[in-house]
């Protein structure tokens, strides 16, 4: 298991470089530069930005500097918010997204493989008919047009929730930014836990299990969910990645400081410091967590293991 670990956190290096090398020349690709507006810099001006930027220099030279600087985990200073290091940004921003996305992410787990489990023990039944239906109306309504809804029913007509803004944890603000980021997960999660389910309950182990007289209960925890939560577990990496790290939409629904937030503002005033620490940073994550779900899958199925 040592050596597998080692292998895939090798394997991450030259991918990670790879996606900050794609971002890079992307961002050099698109039209315009971060100080240019409608009206046009004199000649001077732009040749001067340009010098204090190191933009006159050759791609390569400019290429090779930024590289040197994110090997040491140096995003430099952005553009946009100037006198502001990158990794500041990222670690003031971090935690909201991070708060946001763990709590949503946990409201999704705790609804999704409860609502999954039901539809599956109770198969054709209305209770997975109702479960499903619920899971069809989560996947089929997306967050950007659920949130607005959630505001104008809890905020401006009960008056029960606040509408927006980051008071930190725990506050009322937090509630519709979880609900709203969490719908989806939650029904990918029923859908997958079902399936799963379904799968195991048929197994020869899971007959084997209540021939010997288990109870129903403790073929489902201890045999059936363990089985039938791989497929939720491969989800996980990914999707909570993505939570952790920020979503664009929901964040600028509620007018959250997060990741997507900056992100999104990086982007709109090029600012290829801030957009390449960002794209970094989420990959890493992301690595990570695909990561943490293999070694998961091993523990959950000693079959892969070996």
């Amino acid at each position: 298991m040592l050596r597998f670990i080692l292998r895939r956190l090798l394997i991450t290096i030259p991918t990670i470089l790879v996606v900050i090398t794609i971002t890079w020349a992307l961002v050099r690709l698109a039209p315009g530069n971060f100080y240019t507006g409608e009206k046009k810099l004199p000649a001077a001006i732009e040749q001067n930005i340009r010098e204090k930027y190191g933009l006159d220099k050759p791609w390569r030279e400019q290429y090779l500097r930024m590289m040197s600087h994110i090997m040491v985990l140096d995003f430099g200073t952005s553009l946009s918010y100037p006198g502001q290091p990158v990794n500041a940004i990222i670690g003031r921003a971090l935690p909201v997204s991070a708060t946001i996305g763990l709590l949503a992410y946990l409201l999704a787990l705790a609804v999704g493989i409860v609502a999954g489990s039901v539809a599956a023990l109770k198969q054709n039944s209305k209770w997975d008919y109702a479960s499903m239906t619920l899971a069809m109306l989560g996947i089929s309504i997306p967050n950007f047009v659920l949130g607005p809804i959630l505001v104008l029913v809890f905020s401006l007509m009960l008056y029960w929730l606040p509408p927006s803004r980051w008071e930190g944890f725990p506050s009322w603000n937090v509630v519709l930014p979880v609900i709203t980021l969490s719908g989806i997960y939650m029904a990918y999660i029923a859908r997958l836990t079902r399936a799963g389910m379904l799968e195991v309950l048929n197994s020869d182990y899971i007959r084997t299990a209540r021939a010997k007289g288990l109870s129903e209960s403790q073929v489902v925890i201890r045999h059936a969910l363990r089985g039938g939560l791989l497929p939720v577990v491969s989800y996980t990496g990914p999707a909570l990645a993505f939570l952790l790290t920020g979503t664009v939409v929901v964040e600028r629904i509620f007018a959250l400081p997060g990741l997507g937030h900056y992100f999104l503002q990086a982007a709109s005033n090029r600012d290829e410091p801030l957009i390449i620490g960002i794209v970094a940073f989420v990959a890493i994550i992301l690595l990570l967590m695909n990561l943490l779900v293999d070694i998961t899958y091993a523990y959950l199925d000693p079959r892969i293991r070996y």
